[in-house]
């Protein structure tokens, strides 16, 4: 059985006339008799009660029309998701975000996707750490990732979202927690709660190096692998945390921040496959790019005007 005979047949039970039905289809009436004839041997039952005046339905034709109905709108949706899909407008993106990015770039992401491509939908992955989303998306488990450069792996393109200064987060009663501004040297003889340093943390290898150029090494009290779990641990008096500026994102019960005199900042950067020749991922940098996401290369250092627009 053809999809052309399912058609034709839509098309005469519609006009219930064989000569307006070869007109709509653009072909001779004999073609079509014979192709509803053949239609009708193939599947062993009479569609359409024939008179000299007029042609109806069967019983059978009733119940075949139905399904037929059905078959081809199917087939239209088909071939339009199809088209949406090349179009870049409908589909599904994998994204990837480090713990911290997610309190402030997944809302605006989400929010710009639904407003721009209300076809293609968000299937997120959080709590990433850079090594880890790199693995993400060189394996096409990931097609894109909200990240902390240096990006290491080959084959990996990317552009800047920010460039965002390392903040101290305390519990609410600490000591610092009224200070207007702290300096790094103050945590001397704090107790840190990090991300583990097997991990491949960007923003542990810079809270290292910072407090290292203030002349200690940071104490570590408790090691995590999610933001999150910084956060649970600050709010609960175990630890201080140094943490990207989004974190403010995402207010705690129990957690102060505070500015860092001296911090360093850490970037954050969107990054995929370079060879990934989806339009769903061509079309969506294209609307980040539009709406203002990315930071333009020579301005990498303005990230206080570009968070102020993208917030």
């Amino acid at each position: 059985m053809e999809l052309r005979h399912l058609r034709y047949f839509a098309a005469v039970a519609a006009t219930r006339h064989f000569g307006r039905a070869a007109e709509q289809l653009h072909m001779a009436q004999p073609p079509l008799s014979q192709a509803i004839r053949r239609l009708e041997t193939e599947l062993g039952v009479e569609l359409f009660a024939r008179t000299t005046r007029q042609v109806s339905l069967t019983g059978a034709g009733e119940v075949f029309h139905t399904d037929v109905r059905r078959i081809l709108e199917s087939v239209e949706e088909a071939v339009a998701r199809a088209g949406r899909f090349a179009a870049g407008v409908e589909g599904v993106i994998r994204v990837g975000l480090t713990g911290s990015a997610a309190y402030r770039r997944l809302p605006a992401l989400a929010r710009l996707v639904k407003r721009e491509l209300p076809g293609v939908a968000l299937e997120v992955h959080t709590e990433m750490l850079t090594p880890a989303q790199e693995s993400g998306l060189i394996g096409r488990r990931l097609d894109v990732g909200v990240l902390r450069p240096p990006v290491r792996e080959a084959g990996l393109a990317h552009r800047a979202l920010a460039d965002e200064p390392l903040i101290l987060a305390v519990p609410a009663e600490h000591w610092l927690a009224d200070a207007p501004r702290v300096r790094i040297e103050r945590l001397r003889h704090e107790n840190f709660i990090m991300y583990g340093p097997a991990m491949g943390s960007v923003v542990h290898d810079a809270v290292v190096r910072a407090c290292l150029a203030a002349g200690f090494t940071p104490r570590r009290a408790h090691e995590v692998s999610e933001t999150s779990t910084a956060l649970a641990l600050v709010a609960a008096g175990l630890g201080i945390a140094v943490l990207p500026d989004s974190i403010r994102s995402a207010p705690r019960e129990g957690v102060v921040h505070k500015e860092l005199e001296d911090a360093p900042s850490v970037g954050l950067v969107m990054a995929w496959r370079e060879d990934d020749a989806s339009p769903l991922l061509k079309r969506l940098l294209e609307t980040l790019e539009k709406d203002g996401m990315f930071i333009p290369p020579e301005s990498t250092g303005s990230t206080e005007l570009h968070e102020n627009h993208r917030n």
